[in-house]
């Protein structure tokens, strides 16, 4: 089942200075954090906050290549979660066909952003990215790293999902 999800916000994380973006479930209030890199946050938050460029950045490259073709993005799925790495899938509509490509979560979400498609999460995702609950998928990180991770995500409150600032 997918989960039709918002962007609640954007966030840094404090130990490693790594831009976060959480999704919200619109149904059961449920999160999922994505870790993201710099540049993609940057698009990404450019694209929340309507800000325009003299020339375009990649993702709005982008998105004037595929209006040049005719092909819109009808939506855009965070699918799965393996060994704490995030999938996502873009779903691509034209006259003449229908199609799909794989991307990092940040590239299709930056890119849904743009073209106003709705985010889903599948439910594999949600099950997997809880914290603190068990999990009847791949066993939690038991290392340290994964530890901390798990601490700073239980900790994680919403006024701590600020927008992160360009």
């Amino acid at each position: 089942m997918l989960h039709k999800v918002t962007i609640a916000g954007m966030t840094m994380d404090p130990s490693s200075n790594t831009p976060v973006i959480i999704l919200k479930s619109e149904t059961d209030e449920q999160v999922v954090p994505i870790w993201i890199g710099l540049l993609e946050a940057t698009s990404i938050a450019s694209a929340l906050q309507n800000i325009k460029f003299d020339r375009p950045m990649t993702h709005d490259l982008f998105k004037n290549f595929t209006d040049m073709l005719n092909i819109m993005v009808e939506k855009v799925e965070v699918c799965d979660l393996k060994n704490n790495t995030f999938y996502a899938r873009i779903y691509f509509a034209s006259k003449e066909r229908e199609f799909s490509m794989d991307a990092r979560p940040s590239d299709a979400i930056a890119i849904a952003l743009r073209f106003h498609a709705p985010i889903y999460v599948d439910d594999k995702v949600m099950e997997k990215s809880k914290v603190g609950e068990e999990h009847h998928g791949d066993p939690l990180d038991n290392t340290e790293e994964g530890k901390k991770w798990a601490e700073y995500l239980e900790k994680l409150s919403p006024e701590d999902f600020g927008k992160y600032k360009v």
